[in-house]
């Protein structure tokens, strides 16, 4: 992983959580919390489990990888609804 980025990974859950982790925590850490808490309501009614490994990302990358891993999250989800 590359300076200014991030990384992040996403799994259904009962409730929102988030872990984040990062060498500017105090610096970033309420930002990427106010923006991975409004992701998850918006695309998973809340019901996720987000975990953000962060290099300085900007915030437009943030945002960009977290709705990503949501996506993926949710194609991975429906996938296993059809093979059932």
């Amino acid at each position: 992983m590359e300076s200014s980025d991030c990384m992040v990974v996403v799994a259904p859950a009962e409730s929102y959580s988030l872990e984040y982790g990062g060498q500017n925590e105090a610096i970033f850490g309420r930002r990427t919390e106010r923006i991975a808490r409004e992701i998850a309501e918006r695309r998973a009614s809340g019901r996720a489990s987000v975990r953000i490994q962060d290099r300085g990302a900007l915030e437009v990358t943030l945002r960009a990888r977290i709705e990503t891993a949501f996506e993926r999250a949710l194609e991975v989800e429906k996938e296993g609804e059809v093979a059932r």
